[in-house]
Parts: C-alpha cells; structure tokens; sequence
C-alpha cells in the first residue's frame, strides 16, 4: 500500500497536485470494489481541498459525488452567488444547499426566495424551510 501512505502524507503537506493524481489514478465512482469507490470519494475531498471548483464543476455535470462536493465547498467558501448560479441552472442539491445556508443565518425571506424561484414544488425544498420555521404554539 505504497501508493496511500504517499497520498496520504502528500495531502498533509497540503501537496494536491500529488495527492489528487496518485488517488485518482486508483478511484472510480460506483465500483464494485468498495476501495476504489472510497478512493473516488477522497478524490473529490482533494479536489475540494485544493479549491480545484473548475475541475469540481466540470465533472459535477455527471458525477453526483462531484456534484454534492462542490456544492458543500461553495458553502464553505462563502460562494452564496455561485450557489445560487448552480441552483438556477437546475442543481437541486445546490438549491437545497443555498437554502439551508440562507435559513441557517436568519435569512428566511431570502430562502423563500429562492425556492420559489427555482423550486417551488420541490417538497424537500419546502420541508429544509419547515425546519427553521418556529413553532407556532398559539402563544406569544
């Protein structure tokens, strides 16, 4: 196991250009062979770790790992705009993204917003805002 002792001491060093091209070269996404799907998966973290969106986007059009990776890192960026740029283009998993982010940080009338403008008979949509609504328990 050569090659994961060197990715992994190659990702502390913080040294994506080697981490990312020896685990790629041993990741596949859905295999059968549960190392190689688990090594995918780590590919993507790297790519998200090396702020690699471009590479993260490109492969997201087909690849829901990717996808929900790059989502999650916007959100860690602070890249709200770009969130919303990938919810109005149809990602879900960006809107749900976007919305629990807005809903998180007191912005409820921003996340409703958003899901009726790009999602406004997505029930899960609906059911992330429930979430952070108060209970309305008649008292106040």
């Amino acid at each position: 196991m050569e090659w994961f002792e060197q990715a992994r001491a190659a990702e502390q060093l913080r040294d994506w250009d080697a981490a990312i091209a020896l685990v790629s070269a041993r990741a596949e996404c859905y295999s059968t062979d549960h190392s190689m799907h688990d090594n995918h998966l780590w590919h993507m973290d790297l790519l998200a770790c090396a702020k690699r969106f471009s590479e993260l986007t490109e492969l997201a059009l087909t690849d829901v790992h990717a996808r929900r990776t790059l989502n999650r890192s916007l959100r860690e960026q602070g890249m709200e705009a770009a969130l919303h740029s990938r919810a109005k283009d149809g990602d879900r998993d960006a809107l749900y993204v976007l919305v629990r982010l807005l809903c998180e940080t007191r912005r409820t009338q921003e996340a409703h917003r958003a899901v009726q403008d790009f999602g406004p008979d997505d029930q899960y949509a609906h059911q992330i805002m429930a979430r952070f609504r108060p209970p309305s328990n008649g008292t106040q």
